[in-house]
């Protein structure tokens, strides 16, 4: 784990060395502060439910932003080759980079824990649910990081590998919400097909293997993808 742990901090770094992640940043604390301080004074609700419920669809939106330049930018400029002769596996490679994008996210959120301070000063927080949500974030950012990362191993532009991350995203993210598309006998498996139905119970407080090997899943089958594609190139 050495190496994958050197390729995750060089990676983290990057992030920060790039006007984007820092636009990312303020778009992502931009909504969520208008989305936690609408129902806050407009509601008078004095929780982070709202914040909550539309986390999946904003992480489906911005998670293929953060993880759209891991493998497209060294294969287009060239470093991909110049990776892969570096004494590391590609366990080492893809485990660090998809590290560097869940440390990612949790930068992300670090800045929201504010949120539920100030709520606990003026009211009531159940810190056991909120601490589930957060854990709950963080797992759906680990799933999509492994999409996003599949993705970006598939193509040298960035903006295919975001396109293509973000619609598998997005589909996991509302695909609960179109259930009248689908027949009824396969809605079981299309509501446990959705990230967002899995969020929702954690995010309530309900710590259930299932969702917790959902999202586990997702996050290995994504890596595991990247690693055939990485063979075959």
């Amino acid at each position: 784990m050495r190496q994958a742990l050197l390729i995750f901090n060089k990676e983290f770094k990057d992030y920060f060395t790039s006007p984007i992640a820092y636009i990312v940043i303020a778009i992502f604390l931009a909504v969520t502060g208008w989305l936690f301080f609408t129902a806050f004074f407009l509601y008078n609700q004095a929780e982070l439910r709202r914040f909550f419920t539309l986390l999946p669809l904003l992480f489906a939106l911005v998670m293929p932003l953060v993880t759209m330049r891991l493998f497209a930018e060294e294969i287009n400029v060239g470093s991909y080759e110049l990776l892969l002769t570096l004494p590391v596996t590609f366990r080492d490679i893809i485990v660090g980079k998809f590290l560097a994008a869940v440390a990612f996210a949790a930068a992300l959120l670090l800045p929201t824990l504010s949120y539920a301070f100030f709520i606990s000063f003026i009211g009531d927080l159940d810190w056991g649910v909120t601490i589930a949500g957060y854990l709950g974030a963080l797992l759906m950012a680990a799933a999509y990081a492994g999409i996003g990362l599949f993705a970006s191993s598939l193509t040298r532009n960035q903006i295919i590998a975001c396109i293509v991350a973000m619609v598998i995203c997005v589909f996991l993210a509302i695909v609960d919400q179109m259930l009248f598309f689908f027949p009824q006998g396969i809605l079981d498996l299309i509501t446990y097909a959705s990230a967002n139905a899995h969020f929702t119970n954690i995010a309530k407080g309900i710590l259930d293997s299932r969702d917790l090997v959902y999202f586990l899943s997702i996050a290995f089958l994504g890596l595991y993808a990247t690693h055939l594609v990485m063979e075959e190139k």
